[in-house]
């Protein structure tokens, strides 16, 4: 072969092998999104042992063939804890998500179609909200209102509702006074109707990747939320909680922070890596 030719070629092969690593991230990530899915819908697929089963003489066993990622002080399984603890892991992230996007929603349309004083006033309020680290704003809910699901959901989603309200009402203002809105109203449709089928599809369109790697997110602030004791209960099987139940005898048990704290940052990785790829799709970098 000639140099020229070799030459030639070195590009292509960096491109492949770019492309290869662009493909196979985003590959990896949707394959262990779906493997969490199956695992939060049908956990005895994967763990066949009660994640609350004391066990007093299995304590603290370390990872082996019995037990893939060791036992906890009670002798529990933590491969069983993880995989059910998948469900509400899950559960917390999504809900969280959706009641940010919701309060996100109502501030963003208010702002942007409510006129200049109501438009001032909702971004009076949104600068007094992010005043407040999100995580301060989560925590002061909860110590108000008490630990337990339900305070976590609200407070993770309370958390992340300023960052998306700003980023609603900016999508709104620039999309109400677009040429499909104005033909619409031309059409004589009313604006409940242009508001839910042209105005919100169109201005929530570019936020989807943001709410993709706002799940990964939530499920890391209600983590926090789980390990410092203002999230779910204990022995409940939630990875903040597991975490949080550990972190006495991470010196002599490791494999009690490690796994629960591996599936964190695995769940966020992928959110995050999925949430990228699918805005490089969207905006059409990828071939």
């Amino acid at each position: 072969m000639s140099e020229l030719t070799l030459e030639s070629t070195l590009p292509e092969v960096r491109l492949q092998r770019r492309a290869y690593r662009l493909r196979l991230g985003p590959l990896l990530a949707l394959v262990f999104l779906l493997l969490l899915i199956v695992a939060a819908l049908l956990p005895q697929l994967f763990a066949h042992s009660d994640p609350l089963a004391i066990v007093p003489h299995d304590a603290f066993h370390p990872p082996s063939q019995v037990h893939w990622f060791g036992t906890d002080q009670s002798g529990r399984d933590i491969f069983s804890r993880v995989i059910h603890g998948t469900r509400q892991s899950l559960f917390i992230g999504l809900a969280a998500t959706a009641l940010a996007m919701s309060i996100a929603i109502a501030l963003g349309l208010l702002g942007g179609l409510g006129g200049a004083r109501i438009d001032r006033g909702v971004g009076w309020l949104l600068e007094v909200l992010f005043a407040f680290p999100s995580l301060v704003l989560a925590l002061l809910f909860v110590a108000i209102f008490g630990s337990g699901i339900g305070p976590l959901i609200i407070a993770t989603g309370l958390g992340g509702a300023p960052g998306y309200a700003r980023m609603v009402r900016g999508q709104v203002l620039a999309v109400r006074n677009a040429g499909y809105i104005e033909a619409a109203r031309a059409l004589g449709h009313t604006p409940l109707r242009i508001i839910a089928r042209q105005l919100l599809p169109n201005a929530m369109r570019p936020l989807i990747v943001t709410l993709t790697m706002g799940v990964g997110q939530a499920i890391v602030w209600a983590s926090a939320l789980s390990f410092l004791g203002l999230g779910a209960r204990p022995p409940a099987p939630e990875w903040g909680t597991m975490l949080s139940m550990g972190r006495d005898f991470i010196a002599n048990a490791w494999w009690l922070t490690f796994f629960p704290g591996l599936f964190i940052v695995l769940t966020t990785l992928s959110t995050t890596v999925a949430g990228r790829y699918l805005q490089q799709r969207l905006e059409g970098r990828l071939s």
